[in-house]
């Protein structure tokens, strides 16, 4: 495996994983019955410095539904995890509007390179063209000179 599994890290994850689920509403529980669903709840928000109980508690009480859904998510935690720790492999994100998104995009496939690429040939476009204008006026102006 690339990235390597922390326990003590990624029970944490797990932890507020199934804490935000449950949060928003999700049944975290294999339990049908609320009472019980309740009582497991609250042992979980009890346990959440301990990551061996939280494990304990994924084995007993977790909704088998969830499983394959809380170990994609920690594996896309992991891989961000592991990914931040080096400035060139560390997420970055823009805010685009999708007009500028489309444009990009269309620019790219034109290309044939990936949106980050299209925007670096973009950029030493303008700025190749931004110092080729400064010098055309540059020598307008000396020509000018020279003429009067």
């Amino acid at each position: 495996m690339k990235y390597q599994q922390l326990e003590n890290l990624e029970c944490g994850w797990k932890w507020t994983y199934l804490i935000n689920k449950w949060k928003a509403g999700a049944s975290i529980t294999r339990y049908v019955d609320r009472s019980e669903a309740e009582t497991a709840v609250k042992s979980l928000q009890q346990i959440q410095h301990e990551p061996v109980k939280v494990l304990e508690w994924i084995d007993k009480h977790m909704s088998p539904e969830l499983d394959i859904k809380l170990k994609q998510a920690i594996r896309a935690k992991r891989k961000r995890h592991f990914n931040a720790e080096q400035i060139h492999t560390k997420k970055k994100s823009i805010d685009l509007d999708y007009r500028v998104w489309e444009k990009l995009s269309y620019r790219a496939n034109e290309l044939g390179c990936t949106l980050s690429d299209a925007i670096e040939y973009l950029l030493t476009e303008a700025s190749r063209s931004e110092k080729a204008s400064k010098t055309v006026s540059s020598l307008k102006e000396d020509l000018s000179k020279l003429l009067d």
